[in-house]
């Protein structure tokens, strides 16, 4: 072995390079690293338990996206309340998106410093207290700030999503992310089918009160589930090493920082997911994909309240019975990546572990993304309503649109999280970001584009035009899948990880010591 400056080792058989198990320092103190005590982390949990913990997170996962989804039951009794127009009282809608939008960005690095179980709580906390005074509100605009708020507290999929890294390397990820983004998506679109009972039978003060009850439903069960971030973890064991006499030199990556969090730090961990979404292409481009895709389910399911109404006469429970094909079409697709899943695993038992590129993740998406235009060109024209079609006939496209839906925010995110690992959460808070964002801006243009785009055909044009819009969102798919390797390259940050997973000799790293 061939020593080297920075403590690392050169191998003369393989040719690459390894750190030492434990960094020495000049004040004697060592740093307990992965490899040392892999049993201790969450990769090592037995299955059972890791799928216990992953249920708790996708029943977060639900109840923060219910949160966004069942707001637009209330838009109307919340006008007649108030004496206001259906236009502002979807504010509400809109703000808390756009907030959550920013809620992902901001919590998502910190779940990375000090842990996913407390700031998963402290969200959970501050969500919940937030709607309390949504429920007994006295004016409009106390329900406009709290639920401003309550996007703000959300950390949402950023730290749902990023957590995966936590328990799976790169080549296992794929059965419990595809577990995750169902969840997500299940709870975007359980909000039209519960709201309409909610607007029929309640008030809208219950619309908010059913919230709070979900979120502090979801927070308890989550209050017993252990913690999984390594670098947390690591600490921890370090530290019962040091009490139990085994080594009293031995300590965690956070205990040998001194201050834990500088002001500067601070500072820049904030600004982290930012940084990734702007300067890293694999964050930007696939973030602005799944976030335009995004929106442009939001608005077509903004349609289902006038198109079903309007043009095939159904009432409140029936137009929210008609969002079944989509959770549907969730279910159906979750199940389809499954024999996906089975053949890829079996050609890397066969050829090896990195026989597989990156690039292959997105495969699937190169022919279920084309049902996204297919879905929203079929619904537009068929949804005139009788005589001229069947309600089934639209039920049919809109399961193909959700199917779509599902594979682009399941493909993206899995590209994202493999590449990024360790800091995925702040990765994917760029793909929440755009998501949330654009969709909360699609709450204030639906309505208008549904009813004043044309007077005798607003349904059948305005679905045409996301029909067109999606196909120039589909398209970049095909580009990433081609030049994967070459924007990879681009991608600084995800190439100094892939070179510090080769330096440890390990699929998933806890934390990079070289970033930029």
């Amino acid at each position: 072995m061939r020593p080297r400056k920075d403590g690392r080792s050169k191998s003369w058989f393989d040719g690459t390079y390894h750190r030492p198990s434990v960094v020495p320092r000049p004040d004697g103190k060592r740093e307990l690293r992965e490899k040392d005590c892999w049993d201790k982390l969450a990769y090592s949990w037995p299955t059972w338990k890791k799928w216990m913990y992953l249920s708790s997170i996708a029943s977060i996962q639900i109840s923060m996206n219910f949160n966004t989804s069942v707001f637009p039951s209330a838009v109307n009794p919340i006008a007649e309340h108030f004496g206001i127009s259906t236009q502002a009282a979807r504010v509400g809608q809109m703000i808390y998106l756009v907030f959550y939008s920013f809620g992902c960005e901001l919590w998502a690095p910190w779940s990375e410093e000090f842990g996913r179980w407390p700031i998963l709580q402290l969200s959970l906390f501050f969500i919940n207290i937030w709607q309390i005074p949504n429920s007994v509100a006295p004016n409009f605009g106390t329900i406009v700030v709290c639920r401003a708020l309550g996007g703000l507290s959300t950390a949402g999929g950023s730290v749902t999503l990023g957590l995966i890294a936590d328990l799976y390397d790169p080549e296992e990820q794929h059965w419990a992310l595809c577990f995750i983004v169902l969840s997500s998506t299940i709870g975007t679109s359980i909000g039209g089918v519960i709201g309409g009972p909610i607007e029929r039978f309640l008030t809208w003060r219950w619309n908010f009160w059913i919230q709070l009850i979900f979120g502090v439903a979801v927070q308890a069960v989550h209050f017993f589930m252990p913690e999984s971030r390594s670098t947390i973890l690591i600490d921890r064991e370090a530290k019962r090493r040091r009490e139990a006499g085994e080594d009293p030199n031995i300590y965690g990556p956070n205990e040998l920082k001194s201050p834990r969090i500088s002001l500067k730090e601070a500072g820049k961990i904030w600004l982290r997911p930012f940084e990734m979404f702007v300067r890293e292409p694999i964050v930007l481009f696939l973030s602005l994909l799944s976030g335009f895709s995004d929106a442009l389910i939001f608005t077509f399911l903004e349609a289902f309240a006038i198109t079903f109404p309007d043009n095939f006469g159904f009432g409140t429970l029936a137009t929210a019975w008609a969002f079944i094909p989509i959770n549907a079409s969730y279910f159906f697709t979750y199940f389809l990546y499954w024999p996906i899943f089975r053949r890829d695993e079996h050609l890397k038992k066969k050829n090896g572990p990195d026989s597989l590129s990156p690039e292959r993740r997105l495969r699937p998406l190169l022919i279920l993304a084309v049902f996204e235009p297919i879905g929203l060109f079929g619904f537009a024209w068929s949804c005139m309503g009788p005589p001229q079609t069947h309600w089934i006939a639209p039920m049919i496209f809109s399961f193909l649109v959700g199917l779509a839906n599902f594979a682009i925010y399941y493909s993206s995110v899995d590209y994202m999280i493999a590449a990024y690992g360790p800091y995925s959460a702040s990765a994917t808070g760029g793909n929440a970001f755009a998501r949330d964002f654009l969709a909360g801006i699609a709450a204030m243009y639906a309505t208008p584009l549904y009813t004043n785009l044309s007077e005798k055909r607003p349904s059948e044009y305005a679905t045409t035009v996301l029909a067109c819009l999606s196909c120039l969102v589909v398209f970049p798919i095909y580009i990433f899948y081609w030049k994967g390797p070459q924007i990879r390259k681009a991608s600084k940050f995800a190439s100094i990880l892939a070179e510090d997973r080769k330096i440890e000799g390990v699929r998933r790293l806890s934390k990079a010591d070289n970033l930029p």
